[in-house]
């Protein structure tokens, strides 16, 4: 992780590091760290950091994949980190309970792959791919919850 500056960034500050569930725990960072800076950051600067987050991802993911010579390794959660600071913001302002189902619906999403997502992992390469199919979990979690808060 500390070979290069960007590897910290794309391995999540080492939450993918870990030996069982890195992209669960690679979203655990991310809400963790969702509640803390969202004490300081505005929904403006929320959205400016998950675009260059998002932009940036590519580069970074892409850089630490070709590192790790593996398409799409596990260790990289910093897609996982983006999406899911994406889905809390629009979730936001919600209990603790509404951000764990956020957490559990997009841990479905990601693990799981369900189509389109999984047309989009196996079909886009390199970091754009890596990014991509997190953004359109993060999509489906949110349609899922709109839909939920319209049923009740």
């Amino acid at each position: 992780m500390l070979s290069h500056p960007w590897h910290i960034l794309s391995l999540g500050f080492g939450s993918g590091l870990s030996p069982i569930a890195p992209g669960t725990f690679g979203t655990l960072f991310a809400w963790a760290s969702f509640v803390v800076l969202n004490r300081y950051l505005t929904v403006l600067e929320w959205g400016a950091l998950i675009v260059v987050g998002f932009v940036g991802g590519i580069a970074l993911c892409g850089f630490t994949a070709k590192r790790l010579a593996v398409e799409d390794p596990s260790a990289v959660v910093w897609d996982e980190i983006v999406a899911f600071w994406l889905v809390l913001l629009m979730v936001t302002p919600a209990t603790l309970t509404g951000q764990l189902w956020a957490f559990i619906v997009f841990r479905f999403f990601d693990m799981v792959k369900p189509p389109p997502i999984g047309y989009f992992d196996r079909r886009l390469k390199g970091g754009f791919g890596i990014m991509f199919d997190d953004l359109i979990a993060a999509f489906f979690t949110l349609l899922v919850i709109a839909l939920w808060r319209m049923s009740v």
